[in-house]
């Protein structure tokens, strides 16, 4: 495998001590299962990822049966409905391999979001549409409100014939499991329990959808298998996982806390995957790394001093660009990795080898790298609105600080107040509230724009030119995420990595709802509870939140914060 790093001269010092610390003993002790690597606690019990390759090239049949039933039936569209680690490889694959001849194209539904449920419906045929529940517990929100709706559809559509339709993957004797025996679904697939959702990419979790879009599963195994050998070598210079680790982990340690991806156009979707691992397994107990994900490479004098960048490069894709401005900040001293890829079913490779630098970084940082305490948190909140809605049939309401007729601003009182003392002499307005929110930055935070709307490409669009303005004149890292996914990804290193982060939340009003089967809430008020939750949350961490609530025309929405955003950094 071809890793290559360059390092500051003190960055070097301190990843040269780590190796001689690892070299005794320690890449031993995680291949034992070793919890005492981290802290001591449950991690044993969460590391079957470890082995999970050669167990799955042990079972390669299941994969050609399911991909010679799915291309027999003539399934020309597939839907995964899943969130988080259970979505997340599925939809890199998608993006990366894209449709292959005689076998359905993979969408992923991720989202609560009225319009975008309804959009994905739309895009498919139902007919000829096969659809893939993913979900660990069985018991996530998302999922099941997901599958109560497709399956809806899908009874139109096919009638009693639906649940052949339907394809689970799940732990054992999960609730998911129950239901798709009592609806009859076509097949069945476990999860390892000893497996975490985010390091699941080359369980089934990751492997069962992409033997139904009719990818080489033998092949990617294999790929992978070259990364679990290397990452056993007891020479760290031959180890690109621990290697890889050890260089996140000392740079966290160093100030260093916030990982940039770049990578070759044909792979863009990789960076979703590593900021969900990366997030959700190191920003915890006020220690992390935050990872930065789709920020368009800028020249060197855009960054600060608390960055870590990683190049994944694609061998034979349009890299001119990339290789330039990625030359240019190694020469200005910024600590630079770089991860080469022969052809795009070395996707595989990458999976595992960011796995073990992930578990090793947590080691280094010194926290469990496998439980997500504060995505919990989110998720209880969140059911406890909605329970709430159950109950009297609407949602909490708040008091905006700031109404102009065209977007209101919501904080909590501490943090109001902050804000309007922050406001020029004079009438307030939407810019000089955000001028306030934005004038929080320091040098070594970043600003994170967390959008409870549709994932679309204008809405993308308009959010990215919001969050390379503020990287511009602020000189900070930008985050950029779509609710509910991020909540089970990097909304974990938002609530419980250290606070240095500022939240601008996005919501929105439904211009046109959408009913979930044998619920009393909608679509529209579960995204709505999902936002509450995910504020109230990071407004008890004491995280500086500021709530933009638009119409129901979010385009217009969006670009007129984004306009305010531009009048606010002037």
């Amino acid at each position: 495998m071809d890793f290559r790093y360059s390092l500051p001269a003190n960055l070097e010092l301190d990843f040269s001590a780590a190796v001689t610390d690892w070299e005794k003993g320690k890449i031993e002790r995680l291949w034992a299962r070793d919890a005492s690597l981290w802290t001591n606690q449950d991690e044993s019990k969460w590391l079957g990822w470890l082995d999970i390759v050669e167990r799955q090239q042990k079972d390669l049949e299941k994969f050609r049966a399911l991909a010679q039933d799915i291309q027999s039936a003539g399934f020309q569209y597939a839907l995964l409905l899943g969130m988080g680690g259970s979505s997340l490889c599925p939809e890199v694959l998608a993006e990366t391999f894209g449709q292959q001849t005689g076998f359905p194209r993979l969408s992923i539904v991720d989202s609560t979001d009225p319009a975008q449920v309804r959009t994905a419906e739309q895009s498919v045929d139902l007919k000829k549409t096969v659809i893939i529940v993913s979900s660990k517990s069985g018991s996530t929100l998302e999922p099941n409100i997901l599958k109560q709706y497709f399956m809806a559809r899908m009874k139109d559509a096919v009638g009693g014939e639906a649940g052949k339709r339907f394809i689970a993957v799940t732990d054992p004797g999960s609730h998911m499991e129950q239901v798709a025996r009592a609806d009859g679904f076509r097949n069945t697939f476990y999860g390892d329990p000893l497996i975490g959702g985010r390091y699941s990419a080359l369980s089934n979790f990751g492997m069962i959808p992409a033997a139904v879009m009719g990818l080489d599963v033998e092949k990617l195994l294999a790929k992978a298998k070259i990364a679990v050998d290397f990452c056993h070598s007891t020479d760290v210079k031959k180890n690109p996982g621990v290697e890889l680790g050890l260089i996140l982990g000392v740079a966290a340690n160093a100030g260093r806390d916030k990982i940039t991806f770049f990578t070759s156009p044909p792979i863009y979707d990789m960076g979703a995957w590593f900021e969900q691992l990366i997030a959700e397994s190191t920003g915890k107990q006020g220690k992390g790394i935050t990872p930065v994900d789709l920020e368009e490479i800028g020249d060197p004098d855009v960054y600060g001093n608390d960055r870590v960048f990683a190049y994944v490069r694609l061998e034979g894709a349009d890299n001119a660009h990339v290789d330039a401005a990625v030359e240019k900040l190694e020469k200005a001293g910024q600590p630079v990795v770089r991860l080469a890829m022969r052809d795009i079913y070395d996707t595989a490779e990458q999976f595992f080898t960011w796995e073990i630098a992930t578990a090793v970084a947590g080691s280094i940082i010194g926290i469990d790298a496998f439980n997500q305490p504060d995505v919990e948190a989110a998720k209880i909140e969140a059911r406890r609105l909605t329970d709430e809605y159950q109950k009297t049939g609407k949602l909490p309401e708040q008091t905006p600080i700031f109404d102009d007729g065209k977007v209101k601003l919501f904080a909590d009182p501490k943090y109001a107040a902050v804000l309007h003392g922050g406001q020029d002499v004079g009438q307030p307005d939407l810019a000089g509230y955000l001028r306030a929110h934005l004038a929080q930055l320091k040098s070594s935070d970043y600003f994170a724009v967390l959008g409870f709307i549709q994932s679309d490409r204008e809405h993308q669009k308009t959010m990215q030119r919001l969050r390379h303005k503020v990287r511009d004149n602020k000189k900070v890292a930008t985050c950029l995420g779509f609710g509910p996914r991020f909540l089970h990804s990097t909304g974990q290193d938002y609530k419980g990595g250290p606070n240095i982060g500022v939240f601008l939340q996005i919501t929105t009003d439904h211009a046109k709802d959408l009913a979930i089967p044998d619920e009393k809430y909608t679509f529209g008020v579960v995204i709505d509870a999902q936002a509450a939750g995910d504020l109230n949350v990071l407004q008890q961490r004491g995280r500086r939140a500021l709530r933009a609530h638009l119409g129901d025309n979010v385009e217009a929405g969006l670009v007129y914060l984004a306009d305010a955003v531009e009048k606010a950094l002037r």
